[in-house]
């Protein structure tokens, strides 16, 4: 994702999710962290599709958000942004990638426990319209060993 992407993918962001989208100078904000973040576009015939970003503070990483506009889903764009996420923090050494998703999106919770993600808590009243947080996690393997 650069810059010049962040008009389009904050629109995505306002219709994809319209209680809790972030604002744009957010978006905006985490590109201008390198050295701690990776935001990524999937694009299809040119147009933007998907978007996906990640947050890496020795030794967590965290999943801030991923999204594919409803038109495109099921076509493996999620799971091609997840990879590229779990990839970045791989290369950044990360023990454990952490994410919340939503009580009420069966569809993304199944794609992280497809990658292995476990349920290991529950926020309540996370969101703003009161939905409660599932806590993910998935344990990466370091240098050949499961981290602890």
């Amino acid at each position: 994702m650069t810059v010049a992407d962040v008009p389009i993918v904050w629109a995505l962001e306002c219709a994809l999710f319209p209680v809790d989208y972030w604002p744009q100078q957010m978006f905006l904000d985490e590109l201008s962290q390198p050295q701690t973040r990776l935001y990524v576009v999937a694009e299809l015939e040119g147009r933007i599709v998907g978007y996906a970003g990640l947050m890496y503070i020795q030794p967590i990483a965290d999943v801030q958000t991923i999204a594919v506009v409803p038109e495109c889903e099921g076509q493996g764009i999620g799971s091609a942004l997840l990879r590229e996420l779990l990839a970045e923090a791989v290369r950044r050494g990360a023990g454990n990638v952490m994410l919340e998703v939503r009580v009420d999106n069966p569809r993304a919770q199944q794609l992280y426990l497809r990658f292995g993600f476990e349920q290991i808590h529950r926020r309540p009243r996370y969101y703003r319209d009161g939905a409660d947080a599932l806590i993910m996690r998935l344990e990466l393997a370091t240098n050949g060993q499961e981290s602890t």
